[in-house]
């Protein structure tokens, strides 16, 4: 009996070291994992603060001196770079106490990836009549960055420090990640001035008039080779209706000059959807008149059609009952 006991006391001690052994080899199985994965996180964000976020704008800061097609090819190549970095964070081994930052990870590196793709989607729009439509498409992907940097500080790290402390790893520094550099990347003046040069925009415009600001429209006309006035009170008809062009006369009424300044044509016909086209100007000097051509892009409809053309307002500009003409017309 005294052996017996001796041997069962014997091999519980024994049971018991096993389970205690197993139980510490799990746990530091587990502490290395999530350090692991907390490290590989780090290198795939280090690669998108660098290999991406500075690289990019490196290329829009510049974006002016370069073709746009060049610039394109260019800023694809980061595109490359981008998908690598969400290739590379879909393929690792993730704990379990770690799938809530994995989630967001991958929302964040696709945030990015995404963004990089569309503005190199848009950069040779920038230099055609389209340009300010693409800057503000530009300027919305910017948006992506800045919500990227939103979801890495705010969920990311604190779930990878969370499921750290909770198995009382200390001493892991997580790497901090700032993609979108400068806030003024989301205002679309910005974006067109940095990538060609042209029209300072809501950004570099005053927001008041020291004195008097504005334009007015002196007349309408349609056509290049033969132009005709456009008359208000009457129905004017125009032979061509084959993307037709509008030469909007106006002057800069104002004692500033003025710039990244729209001019606006709208067709409207019954309840149907209108056309509108929206050209800028990079500038206007005060006190003197100009033309710019406007062309609708398309067929104008058949019928009669109102034609509305308009100078948008600009900062501080106070009287407006001259930026607007509407004319009645039949085209072909």
């Amino acid at each position: 009996m005294v052996r017996r006991a001796v041997a069962l006391g014997v091999g519980a001690l024994i049971l018991i070291l096993l389970v205690v052994g197993v139980k510490g080899c799990l746990n530091s199985r587990t502490n290395n994992a999530l350090k692991d994965y907390n490290r590989n996180v780090g290198a795939i964000v280090s690669d998108s603060n660098v290999q991406v976020s500075k690289s990019l704008f490196a290329l829009l800061d510049r974006g002016q001196a370069t073709a746009a097609l060049d610039l394109q090819q260019q800023v694809n190549q980061v595109r490359v770079s981008a998908d690598e970095d969400v290739k590379r964070a879909q393929a690792l081994d993730v704990p379990g106490d770690m799938h809530d930052a994995q989630y967001d990870l991958l929302e964040v590196l696709t945030l990015r990836s995404g963004a990089v793709r569309r503005i190199a989607d848009e950069l040779p729009n920038l230099s055609g009549n389209q340009s300010q439509d693409a800057a503000n498409r530009i300027a919305g992907e910017m948006s992506a960055f800045l919500a990227s940097d939103v979801v890495y500080s705010q969920r990311v790290i604190p779930y990878i420090n969370e499921a750290l402390a909770n198995h009382g790893i200390t001493g892991q520094p997580t790497t901090p990640s700032r993609f979108l550099p400068d806030t003024q990347w989301l205002d679309a003046g910005f974006v067109r001035k940095q990538l060609t040069g042209k029209g300072a925009g809501p950004t570099g415009a005053a927001t008041t008039c020291p004195s008097t600001c504005g334009h007015g429209l002196l007349d309408v006309s349609v056509g290049t080779t033969t132009p005709v006035a456009l008359q208000p009170g009457v129905t004017n008809r125009i032979t061509s209706s084959t993307n037709p062009v509008f030469n909007v006369h106006l002057a800069n009424q104002g004692q500033n000059d003025e710039f990244d300044v729209g001019v606006k044509v709208t067709v409207a016909q019954g309840t149907g959807a209108p056309i509108s086209v929206t050209k800028r100007i990079d500038q206007t000097v005060h006190g003197t008149n100009q033309t710019v051509q406007v062309p609708l892009g398309r067929s104008a409809p058949a019928g009669p059609v109102t034609v509305t053309v308009s100078v948008l307002k600009v900062p501080g500009e106070v009287n407006l009952t001259n930026n607007t003409l509407k004319y009645t017309v039949i085209f072909g």
